[in-house]
């Protein structure tokens, strides 16, 4: 399969699951491994990816981002203030582990379906539970967003969906499902971008862009795809079906410790 056609099929992949509750980074190191795509190759299009799946956030979120940047920049003790102040509180844990485990975490992501697995079945848990809480219209709170921070840097193992894990939570403490959702996708702006400028950084500011093509192929996949995935995981929340994504990371995860165990 040609390196187009890869980055395209991977995109797709990185745009509808980084939105839905199933896991991108697990679903990537799956697909990475079928594909057999080159590991440098491979943190090279993720950086890509991962900068397209932020922009359609910004794009699908982007009444009320500016919301919150005017209201901020009012200087005054408003509900922007407070929000961005919770969004940087929910960064500091998944900010530190990145920042003192980075080698440690990219270990992980070297095909290590067997962990992919058990991670998935981690997260099918917490959707089920998730999904049979009672909806509020409790608005996320300070301590809510440090625990979900936390949720958020777990979430950094592959397998964990990141959404599903910082939305279930949130849901688990009682906040409102359409107001856990903003939070949850809303809250990884910034860590995402901080991300890639730090890779950028640590390239000495030049980054090699061996397959322009196929890099571009993927972009285009992975914020076409997110965008879709954004505006339907928000309408899926509302209605309380994570049970069904519950399910399909059960069915996943255990075809993946199957794979692992007996085919790898």
């Amino acid at each position: 399969m040609n390196d187009i056609l890869d980055a395209i099929l991977i995109g797709i992949v990185q745009g509808l699951t980084e939105f839905l509750p199933v896991s991108s980074s697990g679903h990537i190191e799956i697909a990475e491994a079928i594909l057999g795509t080159d590991q440098e190759e491979s943190m090279m299009l993720t950086i890509v990816l991962h900068f397209a799946t932020a922009l359609s956030t910004v794009v699908v979120y982007r009444k009320d981002i500016w919301e919150i940047i005017r209201g901020f920049f009012e200087f005054k003790n408003n509900d922007s203030t407070h929000f961005v102040g919770k969004i940087v509180l929910s960064m500091i844990p998944a900010a530190l582990v990145g920042f003192f485990l980075e080698d440690w975490l990219e270990k992980l992501f070297d095909g290590q379906i067997l962990l992919v697995g058990c991670m998935l079945l981690l997260t099918a848990v917490l959707l089920y539970f998730a999904d049979k809480a009672k909806n509020t219209e409790k608005s996320v709170s300070y301590k809510d967003a440090i625990i979900i921070g936390v949720a958020q840097a777990i979430a950094i193992l592959p397998g964990i969906s990141r959404s599903g894990a910082t939305i279930s939570t949130s849901v688990l403490l009682g906040d409102d499902r359409s107001k856990a959702a903003r939070f949850s996708f809303l809250m990884v702006i910034p860590l995402i971008f901080g991300a890639i400028a730090k890779k950028i950084l640590d390239a000495g500011g030049v980054l090699e862009f061996t397959n322009g093509p196929a890099l571009l192929a993927g972009f285009i996949a992975a914020f076409i795809s997110g965008i879709i995935a954004c505006n339907w995981m928000i309408a899926l929340v509302k209605k309380a079906k994570l049970t069904y994504f519950a399910i399909y990371c059960l069915i996943v995860g255990s075809i993946a410790i199957i794979y692992s165990l007996f085919f790898a």
